[in-house]
């Protein structure tokens, strides 16, 4: 049930996938950090451009690792407004925790690019990955940032995920697949051997590597 690390997690991704190599006009797109191992694995797979979508969780003040809502490239603004309220989080504490992520979301836009332009969203088949989603308040916010910009079709794609994670991105997506919905769950990283933090230098490099597909 457990993958040995990222890079074999996009290979079983790519197998569930493999009805959409060298489809014309189509993006992988990968949410940094975790997910761009993943989504290199398939891009190479489908002979598909990789490009990458930044994301960034808003954790609660008091606990960084519970998700309150997330932040996305373009600006948009996702929080889970029930969960906000149960713990009583102020407006200024909200936006407070925005500032900090903005200013990391557009630090690693400047990183990963290095000054290129973003792929081209509109009028192509795109195919959203992350190494996993647990709340999936990221993969929402990617998810409703990229319809945004009007794509003919949107998949998102990840290795393993809660069910109901997976229903609810049901809701908006074409296409949702999750490789395993374990039972109980855990977390992301509990299904993977090797968890290591995905590095800037990696994800930088990745993406240096992905221009040199052949996409004929």
């Amino acid at each position: 049930m457990r993958f040995k690390d990222r890079s074999d997690a996009g290979k079983v991704l790519a197998q569930l996938l493999a009805r959409y190599d060298r489809k014309d006009n189509s993006l992988v797109l990968a949410l940094p950090r975790g997910g761009v191992p993943v989504a290199y694995e398939v891009a190479i797979r489908l002979h598909c451009p990789l490009d990458v979508f930044i994301v960034r969780k808003l954790g609660f003040p008091t606990l960084p690792e519970l998700a309150m809502g997330a932040i996305a490239s373009g600006g948009l603004l996702v929080l889970n407004e029930s969960l906000i309220r149960s713990k009583g989080i102020s407006q200024e504490a909200i936006a407070q925790v925005v500032k900090v992520e903005s200013q990391e979301l557009v630090r690693r836009e400047r990183e990963y690019r290095a000054g290129k332009p973003s792929q081209i969203i509109n009028g192509k088949t795109i195919f959203l990955i992350d190494d996993g989603l647990a709340t999936g308040a990221s993969m929402k916010a990617a998810l409703l940032a990229v319809k945004q910009q009007n794509p003919t079709q949107l998949i998102i794609a990840v290795p393993v995920a809660t069910e109901q994670s997976c229903d609810e991105l049901r809701r908006e997506a074409d296409l949702v697949i999750c490789a395993r919905t374990p039972e109980p769950f855990y977390s992301v990283g509990y299904w993977y051997d090797d968890f290591s933090q995905t590095t800037d230098y990696e994800v930088h490099n990745l993406l240096q590597k992905a221009t040199a597909i052949d996409l004929s």
